[in-house]
């Protein structure tokens, strides 16, 4: 891993899968792995799956005797195939020939993918192919690759097929291959004229249109080489076949760019009709690569982090920062679409938006704050789903679906399979109601980075209100104890599900929950002296908010019932926790390592994770994530819990010995709350976040799509956890802990509508302000509060 580029010196075929994914190329619309173009869909070997933003469709299946609907993003006709072959003889594979040199290098800078081959054939004859493609940045329509071609030892006819194939599946997760899978069918294929090709398709239950138009071109020394063409046409694919005579040591460039539209576009009139016309518009592949890379270049200058002093980190973090912008970027706004947790690398969870926002957000709240205003109305513009999902349930206002897709249903499974054991098993991870304290918080921490009032005003506001009615209607007031309490949910660790040998899903009184559905409350409470007098009337009104309702919710406020175990200060996970069995960690860890899928290894055995202390991720360690300790104090000190500072340490001790780290975010969270007691530890958890996709540590699913909320958590571990930022009492707080192996870092933040350059070392920071809108905001460094003007520079010393 180099600072801008993530190289791959040799061919190695196990790797490929993952090495697609990492590989992806994408733009915020689109986005297509890194699979060789002359490659097609091959189980274990190869998948070159293409995904658009908000592609779904439904299908059913029949499962165990039962049939069940699911909804997936889309794999897209694949526009990459493009391979030669010498006349009668076998097309190019690379598994068939033999390889004198290889290099694949994914330029972040750039948004390009390159491969570099020197192979000889069976007859003996060396060649050489360059290829380069790109997703364009500039252009959300477009995408392009180019081959270089050049015989070394030889000269003759080839002959070259490039083609748009849309037979393709989704068949790129093994444990789905149960599930119906064909998404597409055929509309129109054909030519649109002497160089370019078109195929049509549309999804079988959305009826989404998607319109794809390829022009090739071929060039000698410059010039263009006019060529006869035939066309091949079969149901779902559209070829161009030619020959072409290749003269010793010569390259020839075959140039193949390609034109999507589809039938979620704005200001267009019909998909097909469009790519034909677009088509015809579009420049060389040089010129489009020229205008894809000045749009990297613009996003870079806003989000890159400079790590001079630590090669290593600072190539996985522009990795992550690049796959977050390739997931969404500006080319994202008015689509109406989320966060898909696997982003747009894979069909791993479907596609579907989890709650991996808390996790992504922060990054863009100080960057790309007009990306998260347009996330966040994917929520909103789902609020009438969120609340008929509430009334079924029989509670009020709003709850959001742990697994959501096109129209913010509920999409998560009624069963799983479990690979390990080849059975396929209830899934009860639908009780996640936690979601919706999820998305209420991302709203707030938007407005605290921005100020947005007019988003507050018209969309925060409602979200939050509605929340907040949701938690107020789900809680129960258990009289015995002069406390509510909130039953029959699963909390963010998804080991535990339900109790040990209870036939009821749901476990009561999940600390995290509980919390959380408290600090909503809080806030709402809050919005109501920070809106406007009429405006809070309106929404009163809109959403049945009664006086009653309010004095309820501060009785929650101030009643909540939070689940300790005994008097040691220790949070108890859920109501019951303590209960559990301990959990033999050193002979499972000898067995499976450290990441281990507890949960999959234990059925497959016959036991149940249920039964034992044992967590894939310690949800009470969250809420330390999520709060300042000042934060959490306030909140225990509301409940009327003596909950010191000094219990933190505790807490993190005694579920840091009970977490199997079977989520890639659970690292993080492990790191970002040992940052200021154990830098030791914090930067080791840190290390094993940050190639947790790079190496593939749960071995084999990132080939089934990166994990987006781990890229991003990482970022965020830099900028928020080391730095210490957090905003508070508008005030942005900066109290820096840098890991002695980082030693320095540069990057900026964009604040209240300021663009803030931060500059650190060890013992120095440097805080230098832009012009903006406002006039001064306000920065607290290590608990002192600074009013900064448009222009103004400060040093502080950080030397601890």
């Amino acid at each position: 891993m180099q600072k801008w580029r993530m190289t791959y010196e040799s061919w190695k075929p196990e790797q490929q899968l993952l090495r697609e994914a990492l590989c992806t190329l994408g733009n915020g619309y689109l986005a297509t792995r890194g699979a060789f173009e002359e490659a097609s869909a091959e189980r274990g070997a190869h998948y070159p799956g293409t995904y658009l933003a908000g592609g779904y469709n439904r299908l059913t299946s029949e499962i165990a005797g039962k049939k069940i609907e699911n909804e997936d993003l889309v794999n897209w006709p694949n526009w990459l195939p493009l391979t030669f072959r010498h006349l009668g003889e076998d097309w190019f594979d690379i598994r068939k020939v033999e390889l004198i040199g290889f290099r694949q290098e994914l330029d972040m800078q750039q948004g390009l993918l390159l491969r570099h081959l020197h192979f000889r054939d069976k007859k003996g004859r060396e060649t050489t192919l360059v290829s380069r493609r790109f997703v364009s940045m500039a252009n959300k329509h477009v995408a392009a690759l180019q081959w270089e071609l050049t015989p070394l030892n030889w000269s003759g006819e080839v002959e070259v097929v490039a083609a748009l194939d849309g037979r393709v599946t989704n068949s790129g997760v093994e444990r789905y291959s149960a599930l119906q899978s064909q998404h597409l069918k055929t509309i129109q294929q054909g030519r649109h004229n002497k160089d370019t090709v078109y195929l049509e398709v549309e999804t079988v239950q959305s009826r989404l249109v998607m319109a794809q138009a390829a022009r090739l071109r071929v060039y000698r020394e410059a010039a263009p080489v006019d060529l006869e063409r035939e066309v091949q046409l079969e149901e779902g694919y559209v070829a161009m076949q030619f020959k072409l005579r290749c003269e010793q040591n010569k390259p020839v460039l075959i140039e193949k760019v390609v034109q999507v539209h589809t039938s979620r576009d704005q200001a267009i009139t019909e998909p097909l009709q469009e790519a034909c016309k677009n088509i015809d518009r579009q420049g060389v592949f040089e010129h489009l690569l020229y205008k894809h890379t000045l749009a990297w270049q613009r996003l870079w200058n806003r989000c890159d982090f400079e790590l001079s002093c630590n090669e290593k980190t600072q190539g996985i973090l522009r990795l992550h920062i690049f796959h977050l912008l390739q997931t969404v970027s500006a080319n994202t706004v008015g689509l109406d679409v989320g966060v898909p947790a696997r982003g747009l690398h894979g069909e791993a969870y479907r596609g579907h938006i989890f709650w991996d926002e808390l996790f992504i957000f922060p990054f863009l709240n100080l960057r790309l704050p007009e990306l998260t205003r347009e996330l966040l109305l994917y929520r909103f513009r789902r609020l009438p789903e969120a609340r008929y999902a509430a009334t079924q349930a029989g509670y009020r206002g709003a709850m959001f679906p742990w697994q959501s897709g096109s129209n913010g249903r509920e999409e998560s499974q009624v069963i799983h399979l479990n690979p390990q054991s080849g059975r396929w098993l209830p899934d009860n991870t639908f009780l996640q109601r936690h979601i919706s304290a999820a998305v209420a918080y991302n709203v707030w921490q938007y407005y605290q980075a921005t100020g947005d009032m007019g988003f507050m005003t018209y969309v925060g506001g409602e979200l939050i209100f509605d929340i907040a009615q949701f938690w107020s209607s789900i809680a129960v007031f258990n009289t015995g104890r002069g406390r509510y309490e909130i039953r029959h949910v699963v909390g963010p660790d998804e080991y535990h599900t339900e109790y040990p040998d209870s036939d009821e899903p749901g476990l009561n009184n999940n600390a995290y929950t509980n919390v959380m559905a408290v600090w909503v409350i809080q806030v709402a409470l809050k919005l109501f002296d920070i809106l406007d007098d009429a405006r809070v009337e309106e929404l009163s009104e809109k959403l049945s908010i009664s006086e009653a309702d309010k004095e309820r919710w501060r009785d929650i406020a101030a009643k909540m019932y939070i689940p300790f175990i005994g008097d040691s200060g220790i949070i108890a996970q859920f109501e019951g926790y303590e209960r559990l069995s301990e959990f033999p960690w050193d002979k499972y860890r000898a067995k499976y390592g450290e990441a281990m899928r507890l949960d999959r290894i234990l059925e497959s055995e016959g036991d149940n994770v249920n039964k034992y202390k044992a967590s894939k991720q310690a949800d009470v360690l969250m809420l330390f994530y999520l709060f300042s300790s000042k934060e959490l104090m306030d909140i225990f000190k509301r409940l009327q819990y003596d909950f010191t500072p000094s219990y933190i340490l505790e807490n993190i001790a005694y579920y840091e010995q009970r977490t199997s780290h079977g989520s890639t975010l659970s690292k993080i969270v492990h790191s970002w709350v040992l940052a200021r007691t154990d830098r030791t530890k914090a930067w080791h958890s840190f290390q094993v976040a940050l190639v947790s996709d790079v190496e593939d540590i749960q071995g084999g699913t990132t080939a089934e799509g990166i994990h987006l909320g781990a890229m991003a958590g990482t970022v965020d571990l830099v900028q928020r956890g080391f730095m210490g930022l957090e905003i508070r009492d508008e005030v942005l707080w900066l109290d820096p802990v840098l890991p002695d192996e980082l030693g320095c870092l540069n990057f900026n933040v964009r604040y209240r509508s300021h663009w803030i350059t931060i500059r650190l070392t060890q013992d120095k920071m440097f805080i230098s302000f832009d012009r903006s809108w406002s006039k001064e905001v306000q920065i607290g460094v290590q608990g002192k509060v600074y009013t900064f003007r448009t222009g103004e520079q400060r040093e502080f010393n950080i030397a601890r």
